[in-house]
């Protein structure tokens, strides 16, 4: 019988042991985490107001895109980096504060996807929210950077708790 109870107790030991291991795999892998901290530059830089930061996540062929309704029918925006660094450079009275949630991070290879939902602020104010969607690709140089944003704009979003114009 003895040998029996050590055999169960070290299978037990094995299977408990498990248990983190399932943990860990579950966790949030190399690139992943990579990919989130360019997320978190750009929008750390610009709340700053620092372009230059802002542009180092950008990749030389990078675009802007944003889709809304206009009086009804939807609309595709396309803006340049350039015109977008300058605006987040220029400097303005209110900090520009992209609040961002729910992130999903999604990599194969050198490619990269991150969605998330967004409300942004002039200082304190709500200005609009939706999602952006955002495209990276890993360069030998320079990591992962920016080849793509494409958002929504609404002035209400339910999901997200606050972000509906003040009264």
């Amino acid at each position: 019988m003895r040998p029996f109870c050590l055999l169960f107790t070290a299978l037990l030991a094995t299977v408990a042991g498990a248990g983190p291991v399932a943990a860990q795999s579950a966790a949030p892998s190399r690139p992943e985490q990579e990919v989130k901290a360019v997320v978190e530059r750009l929008f750390d830089g610009m709340r700053a107001g620092d372009s230059a930061a802002v542009h180092a996540v950008f990749h030389p062929q990078a675009r802007l895109q944003t889709t809304a309704v206009r009086q009804g029918e939807p609309v595709l925006r396309t803006d340049s980096i350039e015109a977008f660094l300058r605006a987040v450079g220029t400097p303005h009275a209110e900090v520009w504060d992209e609040r961002v949630s729910n992130l999903e991070i999604r990599t194969d290879g050198d490619l990269a996807t991150a969605w998330m939902d967004y409300a942004f602020y002039l200082g304190e104010r709500f200005s609009h929210c939706g999602v952006n969607a955002l495209q990276l690709f890993r360069t030998k140089d320079r990591g992962w950077q920016i080849i793509q944003i494409i958002d929504t704009r609404r002035r209400e979003c339910p999901r997200i708790p606050g972000a509906r114009p003040a009264p």
